[in-house]
């Protein structure tokens, strides 16, 4: 119809044009790899970008081709997110965690036409098989970094990322994308249960993203934020964090690829951080450290924390929120689905309800985002949102994934009216609230009846000697499969096996309870921090008492 108004485009220079010219002077804080800190505005952020979208297009970067990084949360690796989308390129943000072999794969498989690199993971690329179609190799040099990697003959010669920039006028880039419909970034899936499958996520959906952040019941984000990106940027787009906090003009800071507990809390004292993103391991740790040092750590800024990629333990939430007043959201959200797409937040129902009540709420993953549906299947079909039958998670909308990248035997992973299979097994509780109850994967089967791994996990870490917990099958002559628990204690605390049992006892059928119990000095992650649950059947598949009467 004449008149309407759809002719605006949803991009990601778009957001970068309102970065640089209403909030500009917002600070963008950066630790570098020998701990010192770079400072500088979105004002001088974009105008980087823009020089290094410009040098792109003079090396022949092409609209479409996919141009690779291999880095930390940092400056330099924001204005790649920013400057590689503008020029109609593709962001490829390659997982520096994962096997070489995989990343070797990845790139290959994408098509990389160009890798940007930490300077300090030149090893890592030494190790890879680079891909026939890399024709640059960008390095991001630090200062306080004297690492080299050992050259193959079928590498290009390498250019120095801040003498590429240098090398070009100020100025926007000339000709920039405006279709909100093409490709802007790319992610790959970890591989956990095969190869890693590429996402490709389109300008509009990025942007989508970004502005769902910014709502109320979502991340709240605005320009009085200081937000620390603590996911890392290769996981997820950084669950849209960067993107998100520049349309909000939020303060940013990028802590580098120093992630323990120390350096977390100190950046958040000094930059004054008031929200933060990331996996619950991360911040099982930062908790133990404030309770291990009580006046230590000024986190008083500190109004909430994202947390998402599994499960956080009812134990958590309450210790931040009554020891700290720190608020945790739990979210979801898979590299399918562009970022985060369910939050939760106390429904106002249960804002006059017992403390208890509203924990029991808030350990759940969320109510969808604006745009995003959701509904989950049993073995009769459909759940009923009644918070108890449990299903496997369906979920579309304008972020979500409808293929994967040169994949055509996925098919499967896509329902035949367009929904996405999550894997992930969850409840729904009226409202569309969903609870992450297991991923398909780690369910265990005892008898002919399911037993939630995570449920397990959650209530052991509510013991106050355990420090974490995974709970995995493993296989029994008459019952087919039996919970079996490996625990790490706390510094110090101390713990038997039938302390834990004990534990656990009234919260759960005596059918659910493990019947062993491993005591071990760490668990296993994947390259995103979640537990690491194949290695762990592979290392306990024959442990445990066998045919032991569950009931």
């Amino acid at each position: 119809m004449h008149g309407l108004i759809d002719n605006y485009q949803l991009t990601v220079p778009a957001i970068l044009r309102r970065a640089a010219t209403v909030f500009g002077a917002r600070p963008i804080v950066s630790r570098s790899a020998d701990g010192s800190v770079h400072r500088y505005t979105y004002r001088e952020m974009a105008e980087r970008a823009h020089r290094l979208g410009r040098a792109l297009r003079r090396l022949g970067i092409r609209p479409g081709e996919r141009v690779a990084t291999l880095a930390w949360n940092h400056h330099r690796h924001l204005e790649a997110y920013f400057a590689i989308p503008s020029i109609g390129a593709v962001l490829h943000t390659l997982n520096l965690r994962l096997h070489h072999d995989d990343v070797s794969y990845i790139a290959s498989h994408a098509g990389d036409a160009a890798l940007i690199v930490d300077e300090s993971l030149l090893p890592l690329v030494a190790r890879l098989e680079w891909p026939r179609t890399a024709r640059h190799l960008i390095v991001m040099r630090d200062d306080a970094a004297t690492i080299e990697a050992t050259r193959r003959d079928n590498w290009p010669e390498s250019i120095d990322y801040d003498t590429l920039l240098s090398s070009e006028d100020a100025g926007v880039i000339d000709h920039e994308v405006t279709d909100e419909g093409s490709a802007a970034a790319m992610c790959y899936t970890s591989g956990t249960t095969g190869r890693p499958k590429g996402v490709v996520y389109s300008h509009r959906a990025l942007a989508l993203q970004a502005l769902v952040l910014l709502t109320a019941d979502n991340v709240g984000l605005s320009q009085r934020d200081v937000v620390m990106a603590v996911v890392p940027m290769f996981h997820i787009n950084g669950w849209g964090l960067p993107f998100g906090a520049a349309l909000a003009g939020s303060g940013l800071v990028l802590p580098g690829h120093r992630l323990d507990a120390s350096s977390l809390l100190s950046l958040i004292a000094s930059e004054r951080v008031s929200l933060s993103g990331g996996v619950p391991t991360i911040w099982l740790s930062v908790l133990h450290m404030l309770d291990a040092q009580q006046d230590a750590n000024d986190v008083s800024c500190l109004r909430a924390l994202i947390v998402g990629g599994s499960a956080v333990p009812e134990a958590m939430l309450r210790g931040y929120r009554e020891r700290h007043g720190i608020t945790i959201r739990q979210a979801w959200g898979m590299t399918e689905t562009t970022s985060i797409s369910t939050v939760c937040t106390l429904p106002t129902t249960l804002d006059d309800e017992s403390l208890a009540t509203q924990y029991g709420w808030l350990a759940r993953q969320g109510t969808p985002a604006p745009f995003f549906e959701i509904r989950a299947r049993g073995d009769e079909g459909l759940i009923p949102w009644d918070g108890m039958a449990m299903g496997e998670l369906e979920v579309r909308g304008p972020t979500v994934a409808n293929a994967y990248f040169d994949e055509p035997g996925s098919a499967d992973r896509f329902t035949d009216d367009g929904w996405f299979r999550t894997g992930d097994i969850v409840t729904i509780a009226p409202g569309g609230c969903v609870a992450l109850r297991d991923r398909t994967k780690d369910l265990i089967r005892s008898g002919g009846e399911w037993i939630s791994s995570m449920a397990l996990e959650n209530a052991l870490m509510g013991h106050p000697g355990v420090a974490e917990a995974a709970v995995i099958a493993v296989p029994d002559p008459k019952w087919d499969e039996r919970p079996l628990a490996c625990v790490v204690l706390k510094p110090g605390a101390s713990a038997t096996a039938e302390d834990l049992r004990r534990h656990l006892e009234g919260a759960f059928a005596k059918w659910w309870l493990p019947d062993t119990y491993e005591f071990v000095d760490e668990i296993p992650r994947t390259s995103t921090g979640k537990f690491l649950k194949s290695a762990l059947r592979d290392r306990f598949r024959t442990a445990g008492p066998k045919s032991v009467d569950p009931a």
